[in-house]
Parts: structure tokens; C-alpha cells; sequence
């Protein structure tokens, strides 16, 4: 999955601790990784599904093999991770809900980012426009968008309680690009300004 630059990298960095271990689903060409090498000493894993990405990343140095996430989750052990990163990809995967169950079995903990298609701006363009609307966030247009799931911070924390994934944090990313902290049990606010949004999960 290719990588844009994005408002949450810097924040999974710094909730991941350091001198851990973590696998990163979709890493692109590594961007997410050499940050946490760089930043974190973190022992850092790529699974990849295109394979100029994954080139430029273990040219780099990087640990990426080439891999479907919607296939090859099931060939990890368990808790084999610290932290099992899913850093705007999600929403691209055919079967989020199976991807994030193995993110939780492979390790301690999940990272999940995605955009927030709940932000007040694209409610704004759909009533107004009647089209779908592209943001920083979700670029791309209808018809050659990666992103088939699309979801908004209330769909994920329904989505959360349902298969009974505990909440341990949860930020909004907004356009100035500072994270926000909030109770997924008070997420209106979060729901409607919030570009994007970042949770930290584990299985009970």
C-alpha cells in the first residue's frame, strides 16, 4: 500500500516503547519503520504488498517482506509483537474486521489509524455537493481509491465494544496537526472535528 505524508506517524512513535518490538501492516516503503529505528531503537517488521515498496525499504536497511493482509496474518505466531501497527490502512483491506482480530492475536497491543469520514467538512461536501468528497486525508477519488471500508470514529468504537476490543487511548488528528486526546465514551466532538483518529487496543 503506497504512503503519503500524514499527521500520524509521529504520534504512533512516540506510544510505542522503546527498545519493543513491532510488526507494521502495510508499511509502504518503510517511512513509519525508520522512525521507529531512528527514534525509538524499535525492532521494527514490515509486511508489504507491493513490491517496489518493499524493495525501497529493505534496500534501505529495512525488514519488509512482500505479503497480502488480507492472506498472510494467519502465518504469524502469537504475541509475537509488542505492537502490530495498522497506520492508514485499515479502511484498504478487504476484510478490516478479520485484520484487526489477527493484529490482536499476533501482538500485545494494536495501533489503528484511519481517516475519519465523520469529519464535519466532508458531511459539509456531501449535503452541499452531493459527491464524494476528497480531503488531505482521503486524496484520491471515488473510482481509484484504495479505500473500500471507509468508517467514521463512531462506526470504529461500535466496531471496538462489538467484538469486545478494549479502548486503552484514542486521539483525533485535526488540521493543525495536533493530537487530541478523548473518551471514546464522549466522542462527538472528536467524531466532528477530527481528520483522522488513532486508537491503542488489545484483546480483554
Amino acid at each position: 500500500m503506497t504512503r503519503h505524508s500524514r499527521l500520524d506517524l509521529s504520534l504512533i512513535a512516540s506510544l510505542i516503547p522503546k527498545g519493543s518490538s513491532a510488526l507494521d501492516i502495510g508499511c509502504g516503503d518503510g517511512e513509519l519503520l525508520r522512525l521507529l529505528k531512528d527514534s525509538r531503537d524499535v525492532r521494527g517488521f514490515g509486511l508489504e504488498i507491493e513490491a517496489q515498496a518493499v524493495n525501497r525499504a529493505v534496500a534501505s536497511g529495512l525488514s519488509v517482506v512482500q505479503g497480502n493482509a488480507n492472506t498472510d496474518l494467519g502465518d504469524y505466531p502469537e504475541q509475537a509483537f509488542d505492537t502490530v501497527i495498522l497506520s492508514n490502512s485499515v479502511q484498504a483491506l478487504l476484510h478490516p474486521d478479520e485484520a484487526l482480530k489477527a493484529a490482536l492475536r499476533i501482538g500485545k497491543q494494536a495501533i489503528v489509524s484511519f481517516p475519519n469520514f465523520g469529519h464535519w467538512q466532508l458531511r459539509w461536501h456531501l449535503l452541499t455537493k452531493g459527491t464524494m468528497p476528497q480531503s488531505r486525508s482521503l486524496p484520491a477519488t471515488w473510482y481509484n481509491t484504495q479505500n473500500i471500508h471507509l468508517c467514521t470514529i463512531k462506526d470504529f468504537i461500535t466496531f471496538a465494544k462489538e467484538r469486545n476490543f478494549t479502548i486503552h487511548k484514542a486521539y483525533g488528528l485535526g488540521a493543525d496537526e495536533q493530537p487530541r486526546r478523548f473518551d471514546p465514551n464522549q466522542a462527538f466532538r472528536a467524531n466532528l472535528f477530527s481528520e483522522a483518529a488513532l486508537f491503542i487496543l488489545s484483546r480483554p
